[in-house]
Formats: C-alpha cells, sequence, structure tokens
C-alpha cells in the first residue's frame, strides 16, 4: 500500500526553512514585529536582549523565525557551551586583541584641532592607538600649525600626522595646511565646520545638521536650531554618548583618521 505523510499542507504552502544563528554578543539583528534593531548584549534560556544605539534594552522571546539579520529572516538559537568564540572588533571595526598592553609611546605623534576632536578619536580609535603606541594631541586651533610642526622637528622615527577641522579649497585653514611642507609630517581634514558635523545625523535621531547662518557661533546655533540647551559642554557629551562605532561616524572623517594612523605607524 502507498504510504502518505502525515501532513497535508500542499509544499507551496509550507514556510522555507530559514537558517539558525548563534545568538552571540554583538551580533545585529532586527525585530520584525516592533522594529527594534540593536546588538545581542545578552541570550538566556528563551529569551534575548538586544542594545540599541541608543543603549536602549529590549528582550525578545527566542521564536523560530523571528528575527532579520541584514535584511534575511533567521531563527535565533542560543549559542553552543564551550564552542569557540567569535572574533570581536573593536570600535573603529579592527579585529579586537583581548588582553593586548598598550605599546610604549612612538615618537610620533597625532594632532587634531581641539578636544572634542580628541574625544571623538579616542572614543573610536583608542583601542588601535593604544595597541600602535600612537599618542593623540590637541591644538585649540591650527593658526600656529607652521611653527608647531617646525618645533615638533618631525623626522623617518618621529612623523607627525594632523587632522583639521574644515579643509576646503580656499579656506584659510587650507592655506595653513599648504605651508607645511616636512615630508616627515601629513596634514589631511575633513569638510565640516566642526567635528560635530562629522557625527552622522541619524545617529543622533536628527534629519540633517542645521544649517547656520555666517557669523554666529557655530555650536550654539546648533543648540538653539535643534532645541538643545545652550551649554555646548553638555550638548558635545550627549552626541558622544550616541558614537558608538565608526558606524556613527561620515565616511569624509574615518578615511582621514585611518591614513593619518597609516602615515604615523609606518
Amino acid at each position: 500500500m502507498r504510504q502518505y505523510s502525515p501532513d497535508l499542507t500542499p509544499p507551496w504552502k509550507k514556510p522555507k526553512p530559514v537558517p539558525e544563528v548563534p545568538a552571540e554578543p554583538g551580533l545585529v539583528v532586527e525585530e520584525p514585529g516592533t522594529g527594534f534593531c540593536g546588538a545581542v548584549i545578552r541570550c538566556e534560556a528563551g529569551t534575548v536582549t538586544l542594545e540599541d544605539r541608543f543603549g536602549k534594552h529590549r528582550v525578545f522571546p527566542l521564536e523560530p523565525r523571528g528575527f532579520l539579520l541584514e535584511g534575511r529572516v533567521v531563527t535565533l538559537v542560543r549559542p553552543a557551551a564551550g564552542g569557540p568564540p567569535r572574533p570581536t572588533r573593536t570600535a573603529s571595526g579592527s579585529v579586537a586583541v583581548p588582553g593586548a598592553r598598550a605599546r610604549v609611546a612612538r615618537a610620533g605623534r597625532i594632532y587634531v584641532e581641539g578636544r572634542h576632536d580628541a574625544e571623538l578619536v579616542e572614543k573610536v580609535w583608542g583601542d588601535d592607538l593604544r595597541i600602535e603606541g600612537v599618542v593623540v594631541e590637541y591644538l585649540e586651533g591650527v593658526d600656529d600649525l607652521p611653527s608647531i610642526v617646525a618645533d615638533f622637528s618631525p623626522g623617518p622615527d618621529a612623523r607627525l600626522g594632523v587632522l583639521v577641522d574644515h579643509l576646503v579649497p580656499g579656506s584659510k585653514e587650507s592655506r595653513i595646511a599648504a605651508s607645511v611642507t616636512s615630508e616627515h609630517a601629513l596634514v589631511v581634514g575633513h569638510p565640516y565646520i566642526d567635528i560635530w558635523e562629522a557625527v552622522k545625523p541619524s545617529s543622533l535621531g536628527i534629519e540633517a545638521w542645521p544649517r547656520i547662518p555666517h557669523g554666529q557661533d557655530w555650536k550654539t546655533g546648533v543648540c538653539r536650531a535643534l532645541g538643545w540647551p545652550e551649554n555646548t559642554g553638555a550638548a558635545w557629551q550627549a552626541i558622544l554618548s550616541r558614537v558608538r562605532s565608526y558606524k556613527d561616524l561620515e565616511p569624509a572623517l574615518l578615511g582621514r583618521v585611518e591614513e593619518l594612523i597609516d602615515f604615523v605607524t609606518v
């Protein structure tokens, strides 16, 4: 006699199988029912906890076909106990080196314009810089950059990299940068008026950085336009807290910082 499967569902109505993905810490997924997107920070019996880019936590059940990974439906499962650890990455996207000790500081340096620039570079590239032994210092402006470079006396074993704000053709900054001619010094820059603008608006929950009329203090004008308290120090700390990795920064800044690190460590 012919044998029939107890499942009489037509093949075209059966859901296609989806991959099972271990819910490893750091894995970024989306829960389609709520639209909540975040990184796995904890996986327990029957649940997974996600953290979004604003630091908000949500707990979801580990249900079949319950999440999207890079736009594809997946089933999250608890990671196998004792399985090989997945390589983790630093905030800059580099492969992390667990337990690595900071290298003795090189003679070379990277200079940035201000404290906010230095804090942003530290937050995203700090792990990489410590391993490479590169120190970042800030200048409080670049008006005296030629004399600062001359005092540093860059050489083959003490290269100097400089990151300049608003480095666009015809600007004061571009003229100053062009006056630095040492082959052991590299001056690069981003096009933004201030390092604040190098943070993606989407990471801050705003549509775009406002345009501030010429002659106004740019940071104060931004706070007014966005309805933030006119405390630029507090505003910057709020902005910095939203930066979790290189993904929150504009490519025009990312490329320049990577270029400086390569130059100083060559």
